[in-house]
Order: structure tokens, then C-alpha cells, then sequence
């Protein structure tokens, strides 16, 4: 199927996508608030976690609904069906392969889904510093 779009629209659109979400902005500030240090997306890590700290060999993940198939939440769009069923179920397929990254070199791994930061903020947020204190 062709794109709807023109290549300079297509590269507008694509240019427009940011590589931190607003959503992992929102948890990253409320952990900073709260006296949490950490790195974001940082890329020499395997699978460029959203949240890193090296000292506890710690990484979360914030995971989108849409792009990693929430189990509650996930679905497949259905124009371009199969181009979306590819996509997704690859991105599924890297999530466990960074998780089995993570788990064999002894690393404490965490995901969290969309839903359950846009639920109830303040439970995720202590969620995710209970967390980083078992884990220093």
C-alpha cells in the first residue's frame, strides 16, 4: 500500500516524533522531586532504557499500551493490518529479548505500562521508588 502522505510530509511527521514521551517526562520529574538520580535513555545500555542507575545495576522501562501490546490495552489498527501486526509483534519480541538481557547479566529490571502511570501517578511513582530501594 502506498503512503498517504508526501515525502516531505511523511519526513515533517516523522521529525515532529520525540524520542522522550511526555509521559516518561512526567514519572522522571516526580522520581527527581522525590531525591531519585538516575540517567535517562541512555544508549549505551541494551535497548536504551528509559530510566538507568549504573550504581544498582538498575533499568526501567515505560512501556506504551499501543506499542509494546498492553495485554488490557493493545490493539491492531486496522488499515495496514499487516504492516502493524509485523511491527508490534517485533517490538514484543525486543522486550523480551532486553528482558533476557537484563535478567542474565544480573540486572534488576522493571516495566511499567502506560495505563498504569495515566491510572494513579502517585501509586506508579511509589511502585517504582520501592523498587529502586529493594534493589541499593
Amino acid at each position: 500500500m502506498a503512503d498517504v502522505m508526501s515525502k516531505e510530509q511523511r519526513k515533517n511527521n516523522m521529525k515532529a516524533i520525540r524520542s522522550v514521551s511526555r509521559l516518561e517526562s512526567i514519572v522522571t520529574s516526580e522520581l527527581w522531586r522525590k531525591g531519585y538520580r538516575f540517567r535517562r535513555n541512555t544508549k549505551d545500555l541494551f535497548g536504551t532504557p528509559d530510566i538507568s542507575i549504573k550504581k544498582y545495576r538498575i533499568v526501567i522501562f515505560i512501556d506504551s499500551c499501543f506499542f509494546h501490546q498492553c495485554p488490557l490495552h493493545g490493539n491492531l489498527p486496522k488499515t495496514n493490518a499487516d504492516f502493524w501486526k509485523k511491527k508490534l509483534n517485533r517490538n514484543v519480541e525486543r522486550d523480551r529479548e532486553v528482558n533476557n538481557y537484563y535478567e542474565q547479566n544480573n540486572w534488576n529490571i522493571l516495566r511499567i505500562w502506560e495505563h498504569e502511570v495515566k491510572e494513579n501517578l502517585d501509586n506508579t511513582i511509589d511502585k517504582i521508588a520501592a523498587f529502586i530501594d529493594r534493589r541499593k
